[in-house]
C-alpha cells in the first residue's frame, strides 16, 4: 500500500476549481435515502492522480453523533458501539458516486445510503489526513459484501462509487 497523501480538501490545492458545468456543492445539505439530513458538505475531497473529486466531505448533524454513541441502543450482540467516533470526530467522507446533485433545491441526495449506516461510519475531524485504510473501512460499512482488496491503485476509483451522477 502506498503511503503517499491520496486525497486533498479542494481548499487546499490553489490550482484546482469545481468545473463550470458542475455545482459547487459545499455549503449544501446532505439527505439521506429516507429524506433525514445527515450535515453539511464542508469540502469536496480530490484525488490529484485521477484528477477528480472522489469524496464529499460532511460534517455531520449533532443527531447522527448522539444516534452513534448510545451506548444501550444496542444489543450487545452487535457489538460496542460507544468508541467507534471520540469527540470531536464530526466529519465523514460519501463517495461521489452515491449522490445525487439536487440544484433546484441546492442539497445533495445520497439515494443509497440511509441513516443508519451513516451512523455506523466511522468519522475523522475536520481537516484530518485521510488514509487508504480509512476510505476502505467505510466503504465496507456502505457497500458490505462489495469489498474488493484486490483493485491495484490505479484502478480505486475508476469504480462506479466515485463516477459523478450531475
Amino acid at each position: 500500500m502506498s503511503t503517499e497523501k491520496n486525497l486533498y480538501r479542494l481548499n487546499e490545492l490553489s490550482d484546482y476549481k469545481v468545473a463550470s458545468h458542475y455545482s459547487d456543492v459545499r455549503g449544501w445539505e446532505l439527505i439521506d435515502a429516507e429524506g433525514r439530513e445527515i450535515g453539511k458538505i464542508d469540502n469536496l475531497l480530490v484525488n490529484k492522480r485521477a484528477e477528480k473529486v472522489v469524496y464529499l466531505d460532511v460534517e455531520v448533524n449533532e443527531d447522527l453523533i448522539k444516534e452513534g454513541h448510545e451506548t444501550y441502543a444496542k444489543s450487545a450482540g452487535e457489538g460496542v458501539h460507544e468508541y467507534l467516533n471520540k469527540d470531536g470526530e464530526d466529519h465523514l467522507i460519501v463517495p461521489i458516486g452515491a449522490v445525487a446533485i439536487d440544484n433546484e433545491n441546492k442539497k445533495v441526495i445520497s439515494n443509497t445510503i440511509n441513516f443508519d449506516t451513516f451512523t455506523r461510519s466511522s468519522r475523522v475531524g475536520r481537516g484530518e489526513n485521510i488514509g487508504r485504510d480509512y476510505e476502505v473501512e467505510v466503504l465496507a460499512v456502505y457497500y458490505p459484501g462489495e469489498e474488493d482488496t484486490t483493485i491495484n491503485e490505479d484502478e480505486f476509483y475508476n469504480r462506479d462509487y466515485f463516477k459523478r451522477r450531475d
